[in-house]
């Protein structure tokens, strides 16, 4: 069975706020215990979190082993004030502060770095991405502090000037990464990075009336386009499903996401897919344990 590459335990893939707050007065051992029984009874052995603000993450590092699991935080996402990210980790204003927080994620226990590159996709206007990306200057200079530190980075990051300074910065994955061009999927084959699709945070959505399905379906599809060029220029991609995310469970997200790459490419063996997948895992299994 894959393991699952992008998770955010705190949450549940129903109520984001109702989640978090059953965190808030530290991590609650239960519902940890009980996210990672669904993990287990799905024959996974290996999860990376994103991170979440509350510690939830690193607690579930600590009971992981208890249930036959690999895992693997950030502790946090590190987010610029004033820019996306809040909702999973902390910010800095200056990079100075960027890099105490590196050290106190590393302090803390943390695996590897998560940076908040670019916001989320905007569901009101299709290929937008939300806010304002950060300069590829000082993604390049947040990349560099984080590897002097030992620390790879996993980047949250969509849109074509974010993938592209994300790619030149040296990220060593790539998260979500919607909305990417020919230029982009060009400059991915030719980098070391590892793109986790996250594809079934817009597929699991469709019918559920949250948004119309024609405001989806264009989100799918391109995602589908960029998929079947990443197999065809032999881009390193690993399954993550972004659990916890509305409608995406633990334990059956990935399961998901492993059914959307192959009805994605669906011209290919599925063998053939697996094989693909299984070493865009193996490179993140590689990168993202701390050294």
């Amino acid at each position: 069975m894959f393991g699952e590459c992008h998770a955010h335990i705190i949450m549940d893939g129903v109520n984001y706020r109702r989640a978090v707050d059953m965190h808030k007065n530290g991590p609650d051992d239960q519902i940890i215990k009980a996210h990672l029984k669904a993990y287990q009874d799905k024959g996974i052995t290996f999860v990376r979190d994103g991170g979440d603000a509350l510690g939830v993450s690193l607690r579930a590092k600590e009971i992981a082993p208890e249930y036959g699991i690999d895992y693997r935080t950030p502790v946090f996402a590190i987010h610029k004030e004033g820019h996306y990210g809040s909702i999973v980790g902390k910010s800095f204003a200056t990079m100075r502060e960027f890099h105490d927080r590196v050290l106190e994620a590393k302090k803390a226990g943390a695996d590897f770095i998560k940076i908040m590159t670019t916001g989320i996709m905007d569901f009101n206007a299709h290929g937008a991405v939300t806010g304002t990306p950060l300069d590829a200057a000082e993604v390049k200079e947040m990349v560099h502090i984080a590897h002097e530190e030992g620390m790879n980075v996993m980047s949250h990051t969509n849109g074509d000037y974010g993938v592209q300074a994300a790619v030149e910065a040296g990220v060593d994955s790539l998260e979500h990464g919607n909305y990417m061009n020919e230029d982009s999927l060009a400059m991915l084959a030719q980098s070391h990075m590892v793109w986790v699709p996250t594809l079934v945070t817009v597929r699991n959505l469709m019918g559920d009336g949250r948004y119309e399905d024609e405001v989806l379906w264009p989100i799918i599809e391109s995602a589908k386009e960029n998929v079947r060029k990443a197999f065809q220029l032999g881009i390193k991609v690993a399954p993550g499903s972004d659990a916890g995310a509305y409608r995406v469970l633990h334990g059956q997200g990935i399961q998901d996401e492993m059914d959307s790459f192959v009805e994605f490419l669906e011209e290919e063996k599925r063998d053939d897919v697996y094989r693909w997948l299984a070493d865009g895992e193996a490179e993140i299994k590689k990168k993202f344990m701390r050294l």
